[in-house]
């Protein structure tokens, strides 16, 4: 797709920002721009920067030609949304517009410099919006909607006159560092799940040696990594031909996202071993000051000791000894076991959002064209398991 320059006669001041809808691929040009952005964000997450997002495209697990809105200011990369269209429910079948998302994005906030000239920024990314779209619609899951950028988002779209609803949402658990662990004990909500996971963790010292250890990079990353690709593959997602390990492209990607490669972020592996055989694995991404937990697997012979929350517990004391990250996000759906586990809660939504003009269906139509898609997805689901 050729770049299209959204800016024109009608911007007011000769230093507003400038709009254009860009193949990503290009985009790899400005590689040091991107990770820029990454960094100096208001909300820093990273799923959209550059190194995940050509993890993506590398292995297969995006659109060929996957386009994003650009905002520059000055020659620099000021805000930033991949997405695409496709045919969906909610246009009864007609093409609306996405941020990127696949399995492995648990955010889809966009990535926009944090300063001065914030709110403008965020009208001229709506403007970018409402032009990438030709006009249609954005169904947008997995937005924070309550962070101050997806707040700003939101009154952005509201001063351009879009109509916005929300369609779901949801409480993710996020941990936020506390002084110490023991300040992190004192003030927890749970504590009745506190003391039944210690109660697993010594059932897990009584029958060996439990070590859990840590890698951001070498050979202990690497063999971090084939620890996790082993339980995954070893349990009920690789059953279901789910683990990243049951295809090609998904180990591949695998490999090339849980790697260092410099930039906006940085990769993290926690495992737990009993008597030198891995029973947890646990991989993040860490950006901003926040790691996302984006994966999981654990040994589910021993499901009863729980040896994946062990874990998750020794990753918040690595927390607090360390000082690796200022939060924890748990990058889950709803129904997660780290709801008892982490105190603070961040609003994740799905919304629908129209520009102005946008076709002869109603916000109110769209909305329960979607959650009719969310009962029907569940129900479907209910009865597989039933089966």
């Amino acid at each position: 797709m050729r770049a299209l320059s959204l800016s024109g006669p009608s911007a007011s001041l000769s230093r507003s920002p400038d709009l254009a809808v860009e193949p990503v691929a290009a985009l790899a040009a400005e590689a040091t721009a991107w990770d820029a952005l990454a960094v100096r964000a208001v909300a820093p997450h990273p799923f959209y920067a550059r190194a995940v997002v050509a993890a993506h495209r590398a292995h297969g697990l995006c659109a060929p030609r996957l386009s994003a809105v650009v905002v520059r200011e000055r020659g620099h990369i000021a805000a930033l949304l991949p997405f695409g269209l496709r045919p969906d429910i909610t246009g009864l079948g007609a093409a609306v517009a996405q941020p990127f998302h696949s399995p492995y994005v648990t955010s889809t906030t966009p990535l926009v410099a944090d300063g001065p000239g914030l709110e403008g920024r965020l009208d001229a990314l709506v403007e970018g919006l409402a032009r990438a779209s030709g006009g249609r619609p954005w169904r947008w899951p997995l937005l924070a909607v309550e962070t101050r950028l997806g707040a700003g988002l939101l009154a952005a779209m509201g001063r351009a006159g879009w109509q916005t609803g929300t369609v779901a949402q949801f409480e993710r658990p996020v941990l936020d560092r506390r002084a110490d662990y023991d300040a992190f004990l004192a003030g927890h909500p749970h504590k009745s799940r506190l003391k039944d996971l210690r109660r697993r963790r010594r059932r897990l010292e009584e029958a060996g040696t439990l070590i859990v250890e840590s890698a951001t990079e070498g050979a202990a990353l690497e063999r971090a990594l084939e620890d996790f690709l082993a339980l995954e593959a070893a349990g009920w997602k690789g059953e279901a031909g789910t683990a990243l390990r049951s295809r090609p492209r998904t180990e591949g990607f695998a490999r090339a996202l849980f790697r260092p490669q410099g930039g906006a972020v940085t990769v993290r592996a926690d495992g737990l071993r009993l008597d030198g055989r891995a029973v947890a694995a646990s991989l993040a991404l860490v950006c901003g000051g926040t790691a996302y937990l984006l994966k999981t697997a654990y040994d589910e012979g021993l499901r009863a000791q729980a040896p994946g929350l062990v874990l998750e517990d020794a990753i918040v004391r690595a927390l607090h000894a360390e000082g690796f990250a200022g939060r924890l996000d748990s990058a889950t759906m709803p129904g997660s076991a780290l709801e008892s586990l982490y105190p603070e809660r961040e609003t994740i939504a799905e919304i629908i959002a129209l520009p102005p003009g946008a076709g002869r269906i109603s916000l109110e139509r769209r909305l329960r064209l979607a959650r009719f898609e969310h009962r029907a997805r569940a129900e479907a689901k209910r009865l597989l398991r039933r089966g």
